[in-house]
């Protein structure tokens, strides 16, 4: 049914953005009694929660406690002080400790979002005080999407390498479990495999599984949970502009159906835009070089940087633009976005080095850090780790995957598509002479292999300490002795995969203060306007404190938003 407010364009709160802060904060604000309306400039919803992984990294949860686990707001507050290193304000780092576990608690109790707590999944920097080995970070459910119906169609689909063999959903914990070959694997993998097969009404229709798994699951219960609220959702409408009255922001421009609309919001904007990673004439201005959109693993077309943007014309202030949350990635041919490397790296028997040879960092280090030194090692080595290179042998080859490329055991190579051959891989049956194909310097990585191998003895990376921290440890193999995320590389034939300085968003933004308002340079709110998720600047500065500190703040601070705007309405 139509209300006279959507016929005259009129709402109480106006979010740009579907991703998962901007649909969190709907439903928060509707639940309050405001009338809300949603934009998004895509024809997809989900933003680039919908192709994530889905965690949240929520301090001081619930779950964790039911189940045992001893955590705590002054732990929580030391380990993300001591991380980001001054790079943010404490204020802001209480609030956002304040208000997640809330957040989490009241999404579950009145939403389709359901989470289970990763009890075994590390924070990212073990060696940091007040660091847990696990429990901080939260793993969407799997979702059963049939009550959707074909408005699956219209959410962002799910990255290959989010499902189980490109088409079955899971969980991280599920992942996890396989990719560390823990006790009863197998038996998991079979499980899920026959619930896929054995699906006879979903098979009919095609190969997308009907439950949701990972950031999938989480855009669906979101989307579900607009659905069950009335929520408007405007697919294919573009954010143009703010509509102020004076300093205050009353609503924004759209274009729609090649029309320009304007839009009020009397109580508030939240802006969940996303940044601007897909955006070159941005890159070029605010990150590193070299800096291509095309590394970026977020959804192509999106994130274009049109908040910010925005948010400079009318006196925002900003921060940490130089920054993103770096990634290494690959591009496969024919996929609009580039994959990132994740648990990969961790495997034992892969390597990565620049075009001397030489490795320059902890491949099982945590993405964001390893990014920011593969820019670092390119400014020292005059431009020789973009790109830089993956390398392995065929045993690891045949037991693990890389990217695209799933274990030889089930994807050999002659099942591979013939235009991944001398473009996302390459192979050749000695080390000089996959050196030759990749140009890079041979004797340098006939050094480091055998240096590797030696390391793979006796379990000590004497280099860079691979594996000698429980993160590491996470996605090594629990049956590779004497460290899990160590092995030779001495079987031919071997390969190599060029990677490059991705991301998964760009992490400065919008600055905000402890209410998500947008502030200006003297710290002033710019009243009506709120920035959650990565079209703001990050509650973490500049650094990654656990799987989930880039979707959990996102949520979290659009909670802040909805209730900052519902108890200040006039």
């Amino acid at each position: 049914m139509t209300t006279a407010n959507e016929i005259e364009n009129q709402y109480d709160v106006i979010v740009v953005g579907s991703g998962a802060g901007a649909m969190t904060s709907a439903i928060f604000a509707a639940d309050q009694g405001n009338s809300v309306l949603i934009v998004e400039k895509s024809d997809k919803y989900g933003g680039t929660s919908a192709i994530s992984g889905g965690g949240i990294w929520i301090p001081n949860n619930d779950e964790f406690k039911a189940l045992g686990g001893n955590d705590s707001y002054d732990s929580a507050l030391t380990y993300i002080k001591a991380s980001s290193q001054g790079s943010v304000e404490e204020s802001r780092i209480r609030a956002y400790l304040d208000n997640a576990p809330k957040m989490i608690r009241e999404l579950q109790a009145n939403s389709r979002v359901k989470y289970a707590v990763a009890d075994k999944y590390p924070d990212y920097y073990p060696h940091l005080e007040g660091s847990l080995p696990g429990g901080r970070t939260m793993d969407p459910e799997l979702f059963d999407t049939t009550g959707l119906g074909d408005e699956m169609d219209h959410q962002q689909p799910a990255s290959g390498n989010t499902l189980l063999m490109g088409k079955m959903a899971w969980t991280a914990r599920q992942a996890h479990k396989a990719v560390a070959k823990e006790r009863g694997w197998m038996l998991m993998i079979i499980g899920l495999m026959l619930r896929y097969k054995l699906d006879f009404k979903a098979r009919r229709k095609g190969r997308r599984d009907s439950r949701a798994g990972l950031g999938a699951s989480l855009s669906a219960s979101l989307r579900h949970s607009l659905i069950d609220r009335n929520i408007p959702l405007w697919r294919n409408t573009a954010f143009t502009d703010f509509v102020m009255d004076g300093d205050r922001v009353t609503g924004i421009k759209v274009t729609k159906d090649g029309q320009e609309i304007e839009l009020s919001a009397k109580h508030g904007v939240i802006m969940g835009s996303g940044g601007f990673e897909q955006n070159q004439q941005l890159r070029e201005k605010y990150l590193p070089a070299p800096s291509q959109q095309r590394w970026s693993a977020t959804p192509a077309g999106c994130n274009t940087g049109a908040g910010l943007e925005a948010g400079l014309k009318i006196g925002a202030a900003t921060d940490l633009l130089d920054w993103c949350w770096w990634a290494p990635t690959l591009n496969v041919p024919k996929e609009p976005s580039a994959r990132g490397l994740f648990a990969e790296r961790a495997f034992p028997g892969a390597i990565v080095v620049d075009g001397l040879g030489k490795r320059f960092f902890n491949e099982a280090a945590p993405y964001l850090e390893f990014g920011d030194a593969m820019y670092k090692n390119n400014e020292a080595t005059g431009g020789k780790s973009v790109p830089a290179w993956v390398v392995f042998d065929s045993h690891f080859r045949f037991e693990y995957a890389m990217g695209p490329l799933m274990p030889g055991k089930i994807m050999p190579d002659s099942r591979a598509p013939k235009a991944w051959r001398d473009d996302v891989y390459f192979k050749a049956d000695t080390l000089d002479e996959l050196a030759g194909l990749i140009d890079v310097d041979a004797k340098g990585l006939a050094e480091t292999t055998e240096k590797m191998n030696r390391y793979a003895e006796t379990g000590i990376d004497e280099d860079f300490q691979r594996g000698g921290n429980v993160f590491d440890r996470y996605y090594g193999d629990s049956h590779v002795k004497p460290n899990p995320c160590l092995a030779p590389i001495k079987k031919g034939p071997f390969y190599a995969m060029k990677i490059n300085p991705g991301d998964i968003g760009t992490k400065g933004g919008l600055l905000t203060n402890d209410s998500a308002q947008v502030v200006t340079p003297s710290g002033e709110a710019i009243e009506g306007l709120y920035a959650i998720g990565n079209c703001s600047s990050s509650v973490m500065g500049t650094s990654y404190p656990g799987a989930g500190s880039t979707i959990g703040p996102a949520m979290t601070f659009g909670y802040v938003a909805a209730n900052h705007i519902s108890a200040n309405r006039k």
